[in-house]
């Protein structure tokens, strides 16, 4: 696995997004109120819909289109929602976010 560079802390905003596309598909990385950073696919598996135009509060996430409710660590729907969304490494080192990924290429979406 290959730690890449996607962006300074401070290009995220706090409680928000920025979504990166792969080779393998798209990754919402989050940024929370405290500056801890989370990547997980930005795709709900309920309905499809893009994770990073979701709600984050406190380590949750909140699907835009139906209200699924996933922890930003683990991924894993919270209360009665089963299903999960795939995470993937992510840390700040330097003031810049770096996120795992099997890929080398990754750039950050337009």
């Amino acid at each position: 696995m290959t730690m890449i560079d996607i962006a300074a802390l401070d290009d995220i905003p706090r409680e928000g997004a920025r979504v990166v596309r792969t080779a393998l598909g798209c990754i919402a990385v989050f940024r929370t109120a405290d500056d801890r950073v989370f990547a997980l696919d930005d795709r709900c598996p309920h309905k499809g819909g893009p994770l990073s135009e979701g709600i984050v509060h406190g380590s949750l996430v909140t699907c835009p289109l139906h209200g699924m409710v996933f922890d930003l660590a683990t991924g894993l729907a919270q209360g009665a929602d089963t299903g999960s969304v795939a995470t993937h490494p992510a840390r700040v080192e330097r003031g810049r976010v770096l996120i795992g990924l099997e890929v080398m290429r990754a750039r950050p979406a337009a």
